[in-house]
């Protein structure tokens, strides 16, 4: 072991130049930048799914209890049920359930000098969770909730704000068609201004105090549109809407839904990523694979003549496969060690610059998100050297075919 590690560690870093170590160095790059690319990837698609994920849940919940209305568009103005404390109860007492709010929405037209907007206002009361919105909002804060009477302030997206000519403090008319068909004109403050980066979120809703839809409708103290609520794992959402379904205090005429549901192509769009990466990550592999024993192959025959010395000084075939054994140890560490470092390197500059930009209109978000995932990156170290000595294995088992008079004799 001592012979081949030897001369193993002579061929590599010899510091005069030599085509064996020429092969060595492309070889350890080019495992480098296969192991970058897979570790980078999988932490881009993982940051890109939760992110976007994140904001359709942050602002709709991950599952809806409404009025069972088959023909009811996904997103419009609810049919009222009644408040229902108990079993509110019954559905945080379900293990993984977060957090139940009311909340109800109500057309309206929001006009400010000679802009006009429709806009669809979405009330909450003082029990809503304002975390959840905290990471979209750009300016001001979230509405404050009067005891005694409706708030008279709003939340709009920057693109209303934009489009109206709107900002903080600012104080538009809003008009809303009553039950009646009568139109009543209102003033609210514009106290905050937010931006989700989703189109269908930003042109349609603006955040109030779920009593002035209350008064609005026409409706009781104790009528809301429905409850969102939010879960710990939100792979969990279709078992727990399952199990709130099968409570035995749910309504008949109520119905549960999954956010999924009602958004199927953002979450179609992103289980399409899962199929790039495994194809990107699958294409790195095989040309790595390629990639070392191609390299191996040339580094063999490139060293004919000095396999056939050892032979015809005595070193048996195991002896001279270990030389090879040895450089397939050292690029393989090399570009694992190095790949894992060029790819947090990276990543770490992304999450502080940002410099990969995005078209936020079609990503949602304006620079590509990273979530670097422990497990992930230790399974492609893991799995890069395993697969890599398996395959360097091959090119090595040549050494067992060559005659020492013919290498000697090889130019």
């Amino acid at each position: 072991m001592n012979v081949a590690r030897f001369i193993a560690g002579r061929v590599a870093f010899n510091k005069h130049k030599s085509f064996s170590r020429f092969i060595i160095r492309l070889s350890a790059l080019a495992t480098i930048i296969s192991v970058a690319v897979m570790i980078v990837t999988l932490s881009l698609v993982n940051g890109f799914q939760e992110t976007v994920s994140n904001k359709v849940f942050s602002f709709l919940g991950h599952i809806r209890i409404q009025y069972r209305q088959p023909a009811k568009a996904n997103i419009s103005e609810e049919v009222p049920v009644e408040k229902n404390d108990s079993l509110v109860t019954e559905i945080m007492a379900i293990p993984g359930i977060h957090s139940v709010h009311p909340f109800a929405t109500r057309y309206s037209i929001l006009k400010n000098e000679n802009e006009i907007e429709g806009v669809l206002v979405k009330g909450y009361d003082p029990s809503y969770d304002t975390l959840h919105l905290a990471s979209f909002m750009q300016e001001g804060r979230f509405i404050h909730f009067e005891d005694s009477t409706y708030s008279r302030e709003i939340v709009i997206s920057s693109f209303m704000a934009e489009q109206l000519k709107l900002k903080i403090n600012d104080r538009p008319v809003i008009y809303f068609i009553k039950p009646d068909g009568s139109i009543r004109p209102d003033r609210l403050t514009v106290t905050g201004i937010y931006k989700t980066g989703i189109e269908d979120y930003d042109k349609s809703f603006a955040i109030a105090d779920l009593k002035l839809i209350q008064r609005l409708n026409s409706w009781q103290h104790n009528e809301i549109g429905g409850y969102e609520i939010f879960i710990d794992d939100y792979r969990q959402m279709t078992p727990l809407s399952e199990a709130i379904f099968a409570l035995p205090a749910f309504p008949q005429l109520w119905d549960t839904k999954g956010i999924k549901e009602i958004y199927p192509e953002i979450f179609d769009w992103l289980n399409m990523q899962d199929t790039t990466r495994n194809l990107l990550i699958v294409f790195m592999v095989i040309v790595a694979v390629i990639n070392l024993i191609t390299c191996l192959i040339i580094l063999v025959l490139e060293r004919l003549r000095m396999i056939g010395t050892l032979k015809a000084l005595g070193a048996s075939d195991w002896t001279v496969q270990k030389v090879f054994l040895i450089h397939s140890v050292i690029i393989t560490i090399t570009g694992i060690a190095a790949g894992t470092a060029l790819a947090l390197g990276l990543l770490w500059l992304q999450q502080a610059t940002g410099f990969i930009r995005l078209d936020e209109e079609a990503y949602y978000m304006s620079a590509a998100a990273v979530k670097i995932v422990w497990w992930q990156v230790a399974l492609v170290a893991a799995g890069t050297f395993i697969i890599s000595l398996l395959v360097l294995m091959i090119p090595s088992l040549i050494v067992k075919r060559i005659q020492p008079v013919k290498a000697i004799r090889f130019r």
